[in-house]
């Protein structure tokens, strides 16, 4: 457990509000986006999916008054991943998305990149660990 800096819990919170709007519009409205991206819709819909799980456990990490070193962690590891997989699904030919969809797909996975990098500082800047 850690004593987590203010900077860290924003982090953690601002990264669950951006998830949880995307998981909300890929969830829902898939079927929308699939044509204007060129992504195929049931991938758009899975990961919106996927998103509302991970919106909710980091909003409840940012929430909490001593978390878990360790789960901080694999939320930075997981954006870290999130950034670098996103930039390889565009290079590995699974998917075709036209110029808007690729913008998207960068765009997010900055963002992504900018959260890791953020929670990093933020890690840095928590208290010592503390007993549970």
């Amino acid at each position: 457990m850690i004593n987590p800096s203010s900077f860290l819990r924003r982090a953690l919170i601002a990264d669950a509000i951006f998830s949880g709007v995307a998981a909300l519009g890929f969830a829902l409205g898939a079927g929308a986006f699939a044509p204007l991206f060129n992504l195929p819709e049931i991938f758009l819909r899975e990961v919106g999916l996927f998103l509302i799980t991970y919106a909710a456990f980091v909003g409840w990490l940012g929430s909490r008054q001593t978390p878990m070193k360790a789960l901080v962690l694999v939320v930075i590891a997981g954006n870290a991943a999130w950034t670098l997989g996103s930039i390889a699904l565009l290079f590995s030919g699974a998917v075709s998305p036209n110029a808007l969809g690729m913008a998207m797909v960068v765009a997010q996975a900055i963002a992504t990149g900018v959260f890791a990098e953020l929670q990093f500082i933020g890690l840095r800047k928590s208290g010592d660990t503390v007993a549970a």
